[in-house]
């Protein structure tokens, strides 16, 4: 591991991930004392609101997190004093000659700069900051999405980034990578040998993976109409969970070897059959916890082909997965906010139980990874009784609730973590070149399927889970969706 960063520059810290995540993130890590001693957060945007304008700023954030966790005003003051303002636009690099003079004395002994602008701005933004002393062998660079709208776009960012900042020095953040649960199935597939010799075509039967979202447009107008579920959600989150449900195990728990593997799943999806294997929706006026919610048309104010719903049915050709789909679905305005990957065993190859009136039903992992962090397993057991009338069995789940199972330990946000390992200089969590370009090709591919075959996106009332389509993407297959 490298040498912890002695200094953290947040570009747009007057934003809302800022607000929501970034501050309050470095100031739980700050409070159980894990940040560096003498680090200093010195944050930046356009507004000239200076060092007590940004105090203001994140006191205001963190008093309801000071308030719930009882802590003394003294962890917020400490905090507080950690932070400093600099004014600069991004969008005109010679003002980033600023952060160099307040900087630049301190970059020797470690920067971390986290980058959260437009893409169209990433290539400015690091030449200033190259021209403000600031790109130096001791400074890293994490990169917020989008990457990137396609493979072309993404490689115009990658070069114009490795042009000053090697790949060891780059850290491409997917928060999904540090959420809990997406660790654990780390843990759960090599950490135990209960698993990993059935996780393969001949013990699973197939793989869903869900990422639902209730809420529709919230404020991202111009950026969703011009990107759409398969490329906001599925080629970043989707893809690296289907990534580490599929990977070989690794050598060691490196960065290296992590990614290497993650690398090899990605490079082998199968093409997809666009009208055969790929649904795609716009949601329509209807209701959401019972609530009436416009359409996507209207909450835009103009017409739209963008997909706000969208459902494939992926392959992964290798040895372990030949003949296993895995089941992609994604969208907005659906019932429930909820991100699970489920894992459908085989059935067993023949049932002792047949002849008595026993239905068998094949075991099933569900990995909860939001809003509740669960790991669940279901079994088939003898329901009590006598059994006069033919044995009775059940499906019995076998919960592991993660609040209650670490109730000791203290609930983290995903940005905790990888704001740590960027200031630690920790890569494994990061998403490396060669996997962003993997994603974006396999990606790209689907989208000129979809062109090519005239597809649109079909109509679902807002509150549903999708086109009727994708029911029958699953059930022509004999599968339903785990809803």
């Amino acid at each position: 591991m490298s040498t912890p960063a002695q200094t953290l520059l947040l570009f747009g810290v007057t934003g809302d991930l800022s607000r929501r995540m970034l501050l309050p993130s470095l100031f739980g890590l700050d409070a159980e004392g894990l940040l560096p001693a003498g680090l200093a957060i010195y944050g930046t945007a356009r507004g000239e609101i200076g060092d007590s304008g940004l105090r203001e700023t994140a006191a205001k954030a963190l008093d309801p997190i000071v308030a719930e966790r009882t802590l003394d005003a003294s962890v917020l003051d400490r905090f507080l004093a950690r932070l400093h303002y600099v004014a600069a636009d991004a969008s005109q690099p010679e003002t980033l000659a600023a952060l160099g003079d307040a900087i630049a004395p301190r970059a020797d002994q470690g920067l971390a700069i986290f980058l959260s602008t437009a893409p169209s701005l990433f290539r400015p933004t690091i030449a200033g900051l190259e021209q403000a002393g600031l790109a130096g062998p001791a400074t890293r660079l994490a990169l917020e999405k989008p990457l990137g709208q396609d493979l072309a776009s993404s490689r115009e960012i990658n070069d114009a980034v490795a042009a000053v900042f090697p790949e060891d020095r780059t850290f491409r953040i997917d928060h999904y990578l540090g959420k809990e649960t997406v660790q654990n199935l780390i843990a759960l597939r090599f950490g135990n040998v209960l698993f990993e010799p059935l996780w393969n075509a001949s013990g699973i039967e197939h793989v869903q993976i869900t990422v639902g979202e209730t809420v529709g447009l919230e404020g991202r107008t111009s950026y969703f109409d011009g990107m759409g579920s398969l490329r906001d959600m599925v080629q970043n989150h989707m893809l690296q969970l289907l990534a580490l449900v599929a990977m070989e195990a690794p050598a060691q728990f490196t960065a290296t070897a992590v990614r290497d593997e993650k690398v090899k799943v990605l490079r082998s999806l199968r093409p997809l059959d666009a009208a055969r294997e790929s649904v795609i929706g716009q949601y329509a006026a209807g209701a959401v916890a019972g609530q009436p919610v416009p359409g996507y048309v209207d909450e835009l104010g103009a017409p739209s082909t963008t997909e706000t719903f969208v459902a494939l049915k992926a392959h992964v050709d290798n040895w372990r997965w030949r003949g296993v789909p895995f089941y992609l679905r994604t969208g907005k305005r659906l019932p429930v906010r909820t991100s699970e990957i489920i894992i459908q065993f085989r059935a067993v190859p023949h049932s002792m139980f047949s002849g008595r009136g026993a239905v068998l039903h094949p075991n099933r992992l569900v990995i909860s990874i939001q809003p509740d962090e669960n790991v669940g397993l279901t079994i088939m057991a003898k329901q009590p009784g006598l059994d006069r009338q033919g044995i009775r069995l059940r499906q019995v789940p076998l919960d592991i609730g993660m609040p209650n199972a670490f109730a000791d330990v203290r609930r983290r946000i995903a940005y905790e973590r990888l704001l740590l390992d960027l200031i630690e200089g920790e890569p494994t969590l990061f998403v490396r070149r060669d996997e962003v370009e993997a994603q974006w090709e396999w990606i790209d591919a689907i989208r000129r399927g979809w062109a090519d075959e005239g597809m649109i996106p079909k109509s679902y009332p807002a509150g549903t889970w999708g086109p009727a389509a994708a029911i029958a993407l699953t059930e022509r297959d004999g599968v339903s969706w785990h809803d």
